[in-house]
């Protein structure tokens, strides 16, 4: 269940971002990869986290761990985190300089990977 949680929030994330944000935040090495979002996606599964894909992913990765019940299953799933946090990091700086304040009051408004309580 958690699985098929993770991977159905991640697919709303990629096309509520693909119809209404018409790009996507992710740069690799300081170079856009694909052309970059016209505004800021604070609506659909972006008022609940900054980062719905990979909150989707977070939670699709446990389940897979849950099911596998391995330690290798683990590993992967902590490189797998640290990869992502370093993505999102270099991400919020590209979306700060695209959006400012915008961008600075919705972070402040808005978890990282999950809702704020």
């Amino acid at each position: 269940m958690l699985a098929v949680a993770g991977l159905a929030l991640a697919i709303w994330s990629v096309v509520y971002m693909k119809i209404h944000g018409k790009g996507n935040p992710f740069d690799a090495m300081g170079h856009e990869i694909a052309p970059r979002t016209q505004c800021l996606m604070t609506n659909g599964p972006y008022r609940y986290s900054r980062n719905p894909m990979l909150s989707g992913t977070l939670v699709y990765y446990l389940g897979i761990i849950t099911i596998l019940f391995s330690w290798q299953a683990v590993l992967i799933f902590v490189v797998v985190v640290f990869i992502m946090m370093v993505q999102v990091h270099n991400e919020e700086q590209r979306l700060e300089r695209d959006f400012g304040d915008e961008y600075r009051n919705y972070k402040h408004k808005v978890g990282k990977f999950f809702p704020k309580l």
